[in-house]
C-alpha cells in the first residue's frame, strides 16, 4: 500500500510502501491527530515513520496495486 503524507512547512512529501491495511493506516493517522499525538508508521523494509500530529497536512492512501511481470496486451 503506497502512502503519501504531506507535512506541513516541508516541500517534500513523505512516501513509503507499507503492507498495513488502508483501515489501519487511517486509524492511526486519526489517532494521531485526535490525541495531538505522533504517526508511527512502518514501510516494508522495516524502517519506521514517526510525525508528529501537529504537523501532518495530508495523507493520501493509494490503493494496494497487484504488480505484473512480463508483457501483455490490454
Amino acid at each position: 500500500m503506497e502512502v503519501r503524507i504531506g507535512v506541513q512547512d516541508v516541500a517534500r512529501e513523505v512516501v513509503l510502501e507499507s503492507s498495513q491495511t488502508a483501515d489501519e493506516i487511517a486509524q492511526a493517522v486519526a489517532s494521531a491527530l485526535g490525541e495531538g499525538g505522533t504517526l508511527r508508521l512502518k514501510d516494508d523494509k522495516g524502517r519506521e515513520v514517526i510525525i508528529p500530529g501537529r504537523s501532518i497536512g495530508y495523507v493520501d492512501i493509494g490503493v494496494a496495486e497487484v504488480r505484473q511481470v512480463g508483457f501483455t496486451l490490454a
